[in-house]
């Protein structure tokens, strides 16, 4: 049966912002609005206490059918330097909801799994079923040999899902030097990924993101412009090593990092997607965009570090609602060393709750039609938009990173917002606020790296060094740890 609504609001004025603000004034006693009830992001974005209709505004939508089990790619990220115990960890993870993995390589161990070799990579992905869950690679300069590895693997499933994830801009630009010119490891990596592509049709080849930015301290502007110069400048090299404009940059990932702040990391999402809607139209191709989103290393904190639980529930609650097409969620325990079983738990088990639970993905963009969260990812896409055009008129973004332009512009972001935290305008919690006086540390893996290091292969190619200010990762929270202590 249909029955006519029911006008629950007719007996209600119509909203009049007037009144509404000499409520606000006579709360205020005296404080001007703008002090009281604006806030700024490190943007320079203001936000305001009440949007209204006035304040809509029209935003590309990601109104893809999502699967209603599986929404997104719930993705683990592994690096301990020992092989079989990364290929126990990857196993532990798959049987226990995990849908892919995150492989960072590092032949030293420091930073990554010790792997110098396809039998290496074959001892650390021994058991997986790379048609059934993708891997995705983080290996810096060696990306192109740790691709012809996974390639190497995978020879038996053609349609494996791979994610290459070749990134040589990132790792030059946190390095600050590059074994070889710049240029030559584009060249090497869209030559590499060319070939692969060939034979794995669904794989995915180069990630662009501006992580390096954000771990550095820069602005989520930053990061997204950082992100746009980098798809183009990947697009550009696959489209001169052979693929059609349209194959370049539907084989290209974009990475977005999301830290706790949960409301700019939904519209940070939406606003990658419609700077990358953007670009592609300008060169005349429609390719959806693809999003790996990677939780916040630089918002962790090693005290009180249980406390990271909460960060990583709102980035992984970002990710979810923002559309993200994986999400990496780190471990509690990351800014004080591996974590042990408990910890990967911790971080499969998030994502789980927040899919399976809360049921965070069974709506297409359920931010839409927020007038705060729209006006918010314009605001984004505008701003990020500008510092994606400097790059370009400056060169692009290699020129961009030698010249230290972007170095520059996140050294002052970056001092701006220590400057915050110092004046505890800006709090962190459990150590500039409510700190723990009982804080017992927190249990972590102790591996010895130099036990597993492995000879690495050269990642050198024929020319000078290319070298830029290096955008060096910062943790927030270490200055005022160290005073503590």
């Amino acid at each position: 049966m249909n029955h006519p609504p029911t006008p629950l609001a007719e007996d209600f004025g119509a909203p009049d912002r007037s009144k509404w603000m000499a409520l606000v004034e006579k709360t205020l006693k005296g404080q001007a609005f703008d002090d009281a009830l604006i806030t700024r992001t490190p943007d320079g974005i203001a936000i305001r206490p009440l949007y209204t209709v006035e304040d809509g505004v029209a935003v590309a939508r990601d109104l893809r059918a999502r699967d209603a089990e599986r929404p997104w790619d719930l993705r683990m990220r592994a690096a301990h330097p020992d092989p079989r115990q990364t290929a126990a960890e990857i196993m532990k993870d798959l049987e226990g909801g995990a849908a892919s993995v995150l492989l960072a390589v590092d032949p030293t161990g420091v930073n990554g799994v010790a792997v110098g070799s396809l039998q290496d990579l074959a001892q650390a992905l021994n058991g997986v079923l790379l048609d059934l869950a993708p891997v995705a690679l983080d290996a810096g300069f060696l990306g192109p040999k740790a691709a012809d590895w996974l390639g190497g693997l995978a020879k038996a499933a053609p349609n494996a899902p791979l994610a290459f994830h070749m990134d040589p801009l990132t790792a030059f630009a946190q390095a600050g030097v590059s074994p070889g010119p710049i240029e030559g490891h584009l060249i090497s990596a869209a030559t590499v990924g060319t070939r692969l592509a060939q034979t794995y049709a669904k794989a995915s080849l180069m990630l662009a993101t501006g992580r390096a930015v954000h771990e550095a301290g820069g602005s989520n502007t930053e990061e997204l412009a950082t992100m746009a110069a980098s798809a183009l400048a990947y697009a550009k090299a696959l489209v001169r090593a052979g693929l059609s404009m349209e194959e370049a940059f539907s084989r290209i990932v974009l990475g977005v990092s999301l830290d706790a702040e949960y409301f700019t990391g939904v519209a940070k999402i939406r606003a990658a997607r419609a700077l990358w809607a953007r670009i592609t139209d300008a060169c005349g191709v429609s390719v959806p965009a693809v999003i790996e989103a990677r939780s916040s290393q630089r918002m962790l904190t090693q005290a009180d570090a249980w406390t990271n639980l909460l960060r990583l529930t709102s980035a992984g609650f970002a990710g979810a609602v923002g559309g993200a097409d994986a999400i990496v969620l780190g471990a509690f325990t990351d800014a004080v060393g591996l974590p042990t079983a408990f910890g990967r738990r911790q971080a499969r088990n998030t994502q789980l709750v927040l899919m399976e639970e809360s049921h965070l993905g069974r709506v297409a963009d359920p931010a839409g039609g927020s007038w705060y969260l729209d006006s918010l990812t314009d605001q984004l896409v505008r701003a990020a938009w500008g510092g994606f055009q400097a790059i370009e008129a400056a060169g692009g973004i290699v020129k961009a990173l030698e010249s230290g332009l972007i170095a520059e512009i996140v050294g002052a972001t970056r001092a701006a917002q220590e400057a915050a935290f110092a004046d505890k305008s800006r709090k962190i919690l459990g150590v500039t606020a409510f700190p723990n006086a009982d804080d017992k540390p927190v249990e972590v893996a102790t591996p010895k790296a130099a036990d597993f290091a492995v000879d690495p292969p050269s990642a050198r190619v024929p020319g000078p060094d290319s070298r830029c200010p290096p955008l060096t990762p910062i943790r927030f929270a270490a200055a005022f740890e160290g005073a503590q202590a």
